[in-house]
């Protein structure tokens, strides 16, 4: 490994957000899904929920390489809601969906400084009643054009970028390592199998 090499994974770690995430519920695109994916990483997000009650599972993200987001990203696959949203409370405080409901509120009244997870679901009817029924807010990307809606990979990087300016201003992306020692050390083994500069 050179040493830019092992500059790079150390940097990227050091900006890791434990206690931010992403939950797609029944996104059917794959382009959608890898440009989610693509979002993510360069947030910093280290890992995602993805929730699959009305469609297969996806069995293959991608190549594990520079090509791809997936090979940098730790993703957990559910088909249950329920077991879904049992093992993202064990992390993340609070849940919020996109949902265009009578209690939303604005993407920027979102506190995304505590750990939380983000809903943003399928492409045609959102994220579902079900999925809802467990989440602690709706919120909603204001807009003042005829459409009232974004595409999913959108609306995540409009959601991720207002977290991570959030974060950036509470001092989250210092450089100071938030991921567990044992995690962290995982990942920067993985990592450093991979044989392509990234």
């Amino acid at each position: 490994m050179t040493t830019e090499r092992e500059a790079k994974i150390n940097r990227v770690l050091n900006h890791r957000q434990p206690d931010l995430t992403i939950v797609m519920e029944n996104v059917h695109d794959p382009h959608n899904i890898a440009a989610v994916m693509r979002t993510c990483d360069a947030v910093g997000i280290q890992e995602i929920f993805v929730l699959n009650t009305q469609i297969s599972t996806h069995k293959k993200f991608g190549k594990k390489s520079s090509a791809s987001a997936a090979g940098w990203l730790t993703i957990h696959q559910f088909n249950n809601t329920d077991a879904c949203i049992a093992a993202i409370r064990k992390k993340y405080s609070k849940i919020y969906a996109t949902h265009l409901g009578e209690h939303a509120v604005s993407l920027y009244e979102l506190k995304m400084t505590e750990p939380v997870a983000l809903v943003f679901g399928n492409e045609h009817v959102g994220v579902t009643k079900e999925c809802l029924a467990h989440c602690d807010g709706n919120f909603i990307i204001p807009q003042v054009g005829m459409v009232q809606s974004l595409n999913i990979s959108v609306a995540c990087a409009v959601t991720l970028y207002e977290a991570f300016r959030q974060r950036m201003l509470a001092g989250y992306y210092s450089g100071e390592r938030r991921l567990p020692q044992e995690q962290w050390q995982t990942l920067a083994t993985n990592w450093g199998l991979y044989g392509e500069e990234a």
